[in-house]
């Protein structure tokens, strides 16, 4: 598995003393087995697959640890569980499990992963799939159920390219 150097993971103090004293680097975290990681990292299993989940869809390229968060929230733990979803599906059921409408730059990331899970295409990036989001959102529009609440609205966030967004 190809590993990149800026992984981002939420460890903790005594799981990075952890590896520190082992001598691993985060980077080099999926060259282990989740056994073996439960061991390192003195964590259980549920703990371990996570952080492993985090650092796999890392490796992805343009995909960091927010989105790789918001994976493991749907309930996805391995690219190869990615393989045959469908982007546009994904996203619905993200927006109905955070409860409001996301960026539909989110989109086109879930776009991406499943791409990747199928081809493992390194040349590609999220923004590779935004002509392709748009195209099927003009055609398909959204499901009726979407979430009328926007993301900036949910986070409390004012948006200064819409007035009084917040």
């Amino acid at each position: 598995m190809k590993n990149k150097a800026n992984i981002k993971l939420p460890l903790t103090d005594f799981e990075k003393a952890n590896l520190r004293q082992r001598k691993i680097k985060i980077a080099n975290i999926l060259d282990f087995a989740i056994d073996e990681l439960e061991v390192l990292l003195n964590a259980t299993t549920e703990r371990v697959k996570e952080i492993y989940a985090l650092a796999e869809f890392q490796t992805v390229p343009s995909v960091g640890i927010k989105f790789a968060e918001d994976l493991v929230f749907l309930g996805y733990y391995s690219l190869n569980q990615l393989k045959q979803k469908d982007g546009a599906k994904l996203t619905d059921e993200y927006e109905l499990k955070k409860g409001y409408w996301v960026d539909p730059c989110v989109e086109d990331q879930f776009r991406l992963i499943v791409n990747f899970a199928n081809t493992n295409d390194t040349q590609k990036t999220w923004w590779d799939f935004t002509k392709e989001r748009k195209k099927f959102r003009t055609e398909k529009g959204y499901p009726k159920n979407r979430p009328q609440k926007a993301w900036f609205e949910a986070l409390g966030i004012e948006r200064k390219d819409i007035k009084g967004s917040h």
